[in-house]
């Protein structure tokens, strides 16, 4: 691997968060490098639902979700799961979790969340318009499904919370509203939310590669290297790789699931977790799926990919080493089966992916502690994705020595420590 110069920009990570970030830098005049032990989209970004999804804005680590934790070690298949074996491993993380629970430090992140899901949203268009996207994409909006009116209700403070926030919606109460919009559902499914706005990727793994051309057009060099640590220099930051050792004038620390270790070998803890996600994809669909589904108290989502649908979801926090269940992505596809009228899987293609994670729903976005020349962008969970335009804009005004367009005090790698 030939050396880099202290000028370079070095990129590590090519998931979505990495390759916009490196397009974004790269576009604006900068020397990139993109690095990534496996190569583009390779990981996480290659088999996720595809979604933008903009309306999440409320993190897992609300008020009173700590009286359900006993459950989720009882249900090792049930849409939030702890695995036994990794439980006293987790129970930093959930120490963390529970204190971002409090009311003040959940609205706070709520507010946080709804300002880098605004910038996002317009990141992304500009980003469509700058790359000639548009034909990757699908506006067909979302359907999030409820069985009964009491199941109904109790979303009913989560839907004035996107109201307050500017999120356009419609709340249906038929099962023929519904199927208006989407024919084949159950109907035990008695009442919607709909988000007409709601954008779909017709790929991840397609939209990431081709972000990734994009910004090889634009100047960066794509390559394959296993990053072992860095060290902060003067003048810059030495990265030891598998092959050598390289010297950056700034690196930017966007490898997913794989961030924390990375941040550790310069003296920076940061509690991630993964969210370990299950899905099936069917080549083919099997269904005439016309919107997006997310089946919210059964934790999964039904989307198109590709000719075929995906099927996936659910969140099993088990880090990167214990063995994956398929036996949950088995469930997904059972109850899909039985939610959509005439759904007939075959030959599905099972997988498990690492979504990187921190206790208060909100990822690390700033510059180390420990070296002003390394920033931090990871820990999106299950929204990297949906804020990856708007991230990589972030990390190309940190780069300029700009004022970001949002304020990134709650976004700061040393929020954890703080506390």
């Amino acid at each position: 691997m030939n050396q880099s110069g202290t000028e370079e920009i070095v990129v590590i990570g090519a998931g979505i968060i990495g390759v916009a970030s490196a397009l974004a830098l790269s576009r604006a005049g900068h020397r990139v490098r993109l690095l990534d032990r496996k190569g583009v989209a390779a990981e996480t970004s290659r088999g996720n639902a595809g979604a933008f999804a903009y309306t999440d804005i409320e993190p897992l680590a609300a008020p009173g979700i700590m009286r359900k934790a006993p459950r989720w070690l009882l249900d090792p298949l049930g849409p939030l799961s702890v695995p036994p074996s990794y439980a006293l491993k987790i129970a930093p993380w959930m120490l963390h979790f529970w204190r971002a629970t409090r009311p003040d430090r959940h609205a706070a992140a709520i507010r946080a969340q709804a300002e880098l899901m605004t910038l996002s949203r317009a990141a992304l268009e500009r980003l469509i318009a700058d790359v000639s996207g548009e034909a990757l994409m699908r506006r067909e909006g979302q359907l999030q499904l409820y069985e009964g009116r009491a199941e109904f209700e109790a979303s009913l403070p989560a839907w004035e919370l996107r109201r307050a926030h500017g999120v356009a919606f419609d709340l249906l109460e038929s099962p023929a509203a519904i199927a208006e919009i989407q024919p084949g559902v159950a109907p035990r499914f008695t009442h919607a939310g709909f988000t007409p706005a709601w954008m779909n990727t017709v790929d991840p793994e397609v939209w990431t590669t081709y972000l990734a051309q994009q910004a090889v057009a634009a100047g960066a060099r794509i390559e394959t290297a296993e990053i072992r640590g860095l060290r902060a220099i003067e003048g810059g930051v030495e990265i030891d790789t598998g092959q050598g050792t390289l010297r950056a004038g700034q690196v930017v620390v966007a490898a997913g699931a794989w961030s924390h270790h990375l941040a550790r070998t310069l003296g920076d803890r940061i509690p991630l977790e993964t969210e370990r996600g299950y899905n099936t994809t069917f080549p083919t669909a099997a269904f005439d799926l016309r919107t997006h589904l997310t089946f919210t108290n059964h934790g999964f989502v039904v989307s198109r990919i590709g000719e075929g649908l995906r099927v996936g979801g659910a969140v099993e926090l088990g880090g990167l080493k214990t063995p994956p269940n398929y036996r949950r992505s088995e469930i997904l596809v059972q109850k899909a089966k039985s939610f959509l009228q005439d759904f007939e899987p075959e030959g599905g293609t099972q997988w498990m992916g690492f979504r990187p994670s921190l206790p208060d729903s909100l990822p690390v976005i700033g510059r180390s502690p420990r070296s002003e020349r390394v920033i931090y962008a990871f820990g999106h969970g299950h929204l990297g994705l949906t804020q990856s335009a708007g991230t990589a804009e972030l990390v190309r005004a940190l780069l300029a020595g700009e004022t970001p367009e949002i304020s990134l005090t709650a976004f700061r790698p040393t929020r954890f420590a703080e506390r």
